[in-house]
């Protein structure tokens, strides 16, 4: 069968490869560029827990190259509004990495893999559609027809692939603009992020009104200044004169040494793509959407639309037609990444408009900073990874459904489990494998032998209700679940998001979630005639 073809070598094109890679799927990646990223140490990004995991387990080794914060401060003129101290185990910092440093990880860990073609200096011009597949034509030194099963969109806010299929994207442009400098030097803090409001300190132009500190390695420091309406230019002196503004104010005096290595302008857009589907091809990070304002980070959504849309692909690959499947990636990305840009869209005018707020949000500037510090650290409306509550690929009540810690449609808690080989591993190292995942909820197991609890009680029930189900799925076993009583049984995507959670075990109750889970396309194959199972 074709390849599945992958239009940008971002992150997130790259992040994707990965992905099929590891379910066996053969892609081709088309790369602009010659293979090479260039270091801009003023472009981050800011990853949040669920998002490290995904690259990390992918790349099968910790994510480095990055700084995990020990802290986040928010201050309002001279006074501490706001400390958040991070915590390893229950409160993981965000990591903040330079993106030319993990598309370096990501190109790594593609290298030699052998389902994996990358084809540099390729710049797509042409899609054409058949039933049977597509194909892209590139132009370049290697220009050629490339043929694959499917083709994602992920070439950028200015996708070549979205024009090709004449999909609008509307929004707002320039919602805020920031200027941006990365440098080396020494502050009273080493390891905080920093959001400063209303500085005491008066500048030379238009006020600054909100500075963003990020630290990074080695010593280096992201700094973001929230810039006024309009499109005034942003001068290297007006630059200079912040940045010397800025670390003299947080010094207490004199503007401390620093090193100055890199510059840049970041605008934030407000945009959404109209479908994400076409066909055969699909859009996935910034070609079908842009958000930042508020501290959302636009690659975090994009990471997420690798790990929602990856498994289905696979499973459409190795097994035939699953429509139904294919098409609910657009319906729960989509409405996940519009429920944040209108959380966005409706607080931003109130934060930024000063007086109003009052009205609004109780504590006034104590409010406006829990929602920014919400942003910025991936909890709240502004920041938390939605659920996806209302996806077709949730089942409608079943007579055994019990509530847990997890809503159905919501990312599983990262519990520890023991696989059917009786090893311990945690629950989303299980994840990405193209198999839902069975987990029993079994007090005591985790200090039996294998030999003494795989035969015993309801297992073997359940394995056999395991092995009948439409997909692969993998069977295991759980000391605990939040919320989820003794004999719970919980029926995880391989995305890790739960389908449902069961009282027991319940056959045909397991096996109606399953095959909502996989968009009931299975059924339709069968009963259309196509090829159901793998090749």
């Amino acid at each position: 069968m074709d390849p599945v073809i992958i239009v940008g070598a971002g992150p997130v094109g790259l992040t994707l490869a990965l992905a099929l890679a590891r379910q066996e799927v053969p892609c081709v990646v088309l790369d602009e560029s010659p293979g090479r990223d260039e270091p801009r140490p003023a472009r981050t990004v800011v990853l949040r827990e669920d998002t490290v995991a995904l690259v990390e387990r992918l790349t099968g080794a910790p994510l480095t190259g990055g700084f995990r914060w020990a802290g986040w401060r928010s201050m309002r003129r001279k006074q501490v509004m706001r400390e958040v101290a991070f915590d390893d185990a229950a409160d993981p910092a965000p990591l903040h990495i330079a993106q030319h440093v993990l598309t370096g990880v990501l190109r790594a860990a593609l290298a030699g893999d052998p389902l994996v073609q990358v084809a540099v200096d390729s710049r797509l011009d042409a899609i054409e559609q058949e039933p049977s597949g597509v194909t892209a034509h590139t132009r370049g030194p290697n220009g050629t027809w490339w043929r694959g099963s499917h083709l994602v969109g992920c070439d950028g806010p200015r996708s070549t692939v979205r024009k090709l299929q004449d999909i609008r994207f509307p929004g707002r442009t320039a919602v805020e603009r920031y200027a941006v400098a990365a440098l080396r030097t020494e502050l009273p803090w080493s390891d905080e992020a920093l959001l400063h409001r209303s500085p005491p300190w008066r500048t030379s132009g238009p006020s600054a009104g909100e500075i963003v500190g990020r630290p990074l390695p080695d010593g280096l420091w992201r700094l973001d200044w929230l810039l006024p309406p309009g499109k005034d230019l942003v001068t290297p002196e007006m630059l200079v004169t912040r940045i010397r503004e800025t670390l003299a104010g947080w010094a207490g005096g004199a503007s401390p040494a620093y090193e100055l290595l890199d510059t840049g302008v970041h605008t934030i857009h407000h945009r959404l793509a109209r479908r994400w589907r076409a066909g055969r091809v699909f859009l996935a990070g910034d070609a079908a959407h842009l958000l930042g304002a508020l501290g959302t980070q636009g690659l975090d959504e994009g990471l997420r639309d690798v790990d929602n849309l990856a498994w289905k692909l696979a499973l459409a690959w190795h097994q035939g037609p699953h429509e139904a499947l294919l098409d609910s990636y657009q319906k729960e990305r989509r409405a996940a990444v519009a429920t944040r840009l209108r959380a966005a869209d409706q607080v931003l005018p109130l934060l930024r408009g000063g007086g109003g707020l009052r009205s609004y949000v109780p504590g006034s500037s104590r409010g406006h900073d829990a929602l920014l510090a919400d942003g910025h650290l991936g909890r709240g409306a502004l920041g938390a990874p939605g659920a996806y509550t209302d996806s077709p690929l949730v089942p409608a009540h079943l007579d055994g459904e019990v509530a847990v810690g997890t809503p159905p449609g919501a990312l599983v808690t990262d519990v520890r489990v023991t696989a059917e080989d009786g090893t311990f591993v945690r629950l989303h190292d299980r994840l990405g494998r193209a198999a839902l995942l069975v987990v029993l909820v079994a007090p005591g197991t985790g200090v039996w032998e294998r030999k003494h609890w795989v035969t015993a009680g309801i297992m073997p029930r359940l394995a056999a209700a395991v092995t009948a189900l439409p997909c692969h799925a993998e069977l295991l076993v759980a000391e605990s679940y939040p919320g989820a009583g003794a004999h719970t049984v919980l029926l995880v995507r391989p995305d890790g998001r739960l389908v449902t959670a069961l009282n027991g075990v319940r056959p045909a109750d397991l096996y109606a979630a399953a095959e909502t889970a996989l968009g009931g396309a299975a059924e339709a194959a069968a009963e259309a005639g196509a090829p159901v199972g793998t090749r």
